[in-house]
């Protein structure tokens, strides 16, 4: 070593100048493997979903989604509100502790675009997105009319 420049290619022990560089984390790694666009294929040849999304909205979803909405049955309570009518649902479930079963009821706001229902009248409702701040069905189709 005595005899060579560092300019000529030999490394320098002492000094660690002229000695290749080596990425010890990168060289520990296996080579990535490429990727795979088989399934995109796959997945393009595959019929849309049944719910009416498209094949990229049912996938940015994350989980499948059952593509029905919520649909209830129930009495008009009132209907004095424009364009509203407030709904009693009830709910019969099995008491957990004394197995007797016990009704539990509920009011739900529901959408009436043409102020057709009446108070006592048995309808229809379906959920949809929030229209107001307690607004969150609409009235799908009246039942029974009251009498």
């Amino acid at each position: 070593m005595a005899g060579t420049s560092p300019g000529d290619g030999a490394e320098d022990v002492t000094s660690g100048q002229g000695s290749p560089t080596v990425d010890v984390a990168a060289a520990a790694q296996p080579p990535a493997p490429a990727k795979q666009v088989a399934h995109t294929a796959a997945a393009a040849s595959k019929p849309a979903p049944a719910t009416g999304q498209s094949r990229s909205a049912a996938a940015s979803a994350g989980e499948p989604r059952s593509g029905r909405r919520k649909v209830r049955e129930g009495i008009v309570a009132s209907s004095a509100m424009d364009k509203t009518a407030v709904v009693l649902v009830v709910e019969r479930v099995r008491h957990a502790r004394y197995a007797k079963t016990v009704q539990r009821t509920k009011r739900l706001y529901a959408h009436d675009e043409a102020n057709e229902v009446k108070v006592g009248d048995r309808v229809r409702l379906a959920e949809t997105r929030p229209l107001s701040k307690l607004k969150r069905w609409r009235v799908e189709q009246v039942l029974e009319r009251a009498r």
